[in-house]
Order: structure tokens, then sequence, then C-alpha cells
């Protein structure tokens, strides 16, 4: 299977640069401003997402962060992502996705060869990982995908909470809205 991943913050204040008509002269036109965090407000300022991109069925496959992408969250992404489409029957995932640091860092690539050495074992869903050349992200079909994303969870009238955003994000997507995916703590 052909996937795109990449990931993505999801601000829950910033609004997205967007276009809008409104009815006529006499209706004021929509203003879209960012919201200052609020000191007492225990939600982070954005969420974090990793995604992909199904190309065979074009769904969205999401997991949020606790935290920020880095490697030891990648692969337990990976590794989701893999169980999933092994219930799918899938046997490969043509991954395609960009030079992040947390992409092409050494405990990922290590992850990558030793799941690859289990599902060829023992069965599973092989990754075979192309890289995108460097500063070319529109070649990653995913990002209009966040964009369209961004535009159409925004809240013009003030800032969302964090599960409110995230309900909002996997609903538009289709998605089922799972645990985040937590970073170590060392």
């Amino acid at each position: 299977m052909l996937g795109y991943a990449d990931e993505v913050w999801w601000s829950r204040l910033a609004q997205p640069a967007m276009h809008a008509w409104t009815a006529g002269a006499d209706e004021p036109p929509l203003r879209l401003v960012e919201r200052a965090a609020d000191k007492a407000d225990p939600d982070p300022k954005a969420v974090a997402c990793y995604g992909l991109l199904r190309r065979d069925t074009g769904e969205m496959m999401l997991r949020f962060v606790a935290g920020r992408p880095v490697s030891h969250v990648t692969t337990r992404f990976l590794a989701w992502a893999c169980d999933d489409l092994a219930a799918d029957g899938k046997k490969a995932l043509l991954l395609v996705w960009d030079n992040a640091s947390w992409h092409v860092s050494k405990e990922v690539r290590t992850w990558v060869r030793a799941h690859n050495r289990e599902a060829k074992r023992a069965g599973g869903v092989r990754v075979v990982v192309c890289q995108l050349p460097v500063k070319a992200p529109w070649l990653n079909p995913i990002e209009p995908k966040w964009a369209h994303g961004k535009r159409a969870v925004i809240e013009p009238d003030g800032a969302l909470a964090a599960h409110e955003l995230t309900r909002r994000i996997c609903e538009y997507y289709g998605c089922e809205n799972l645990p985040p995916l937590a970073q170590k703590v060392a």
C-alpha cells in the first residue's frame, strides 16, 4: 500500500489564511483574528498529529501526540499504522515522507530494519521508506489535506478546547479519536 505520511500542528489560537464571501454590502466582513492564550487555560496552545494518507482508499489515518513528534513517538505511530494495515490484509507499506530529523534518525531507521525482519519472519506489514527531496513539501499529497482540514475546523469566534479541536479534526477526516501517543519522560 502506498502511503504519504507527515506531522502537523493544529493551533487552538492562530487562524489559517482564508478568504470568505459575504452575502452583501450590508453584511460585515468575516474577520479571523489570532487569539491570545489565557494564562489559566490548562490546554496546550497547539496539538501535534501524525497522519498517513492511504493512496488505496484516500482515507487519512491520524494519531495525536501528547507532546511533540520525536523519534520514539514516530516508531509508535508506524507500529500502530502497520498493525492497522495488517488487519486490512496489507503486506507492505511504501511510505513516502519528508526528511524531518525524527524520520531519518538512527532510532527510526533501526526500528524499521528490526520491524521488517520480524514482519518477514512472523508475517506482518513491511515498511519501505521513500524520502522526499529536501524542501519540497508540495510533493507530498498529504500537505493540501492538512490545509483543507485546518480551514474546516476553525472557530472564528474564539479558541477551541484541545478535546473539541481533536474531535472536530477526527470528525472532518472520518477517523477514530484514539488516545494520544505519549512521549518518553526521562
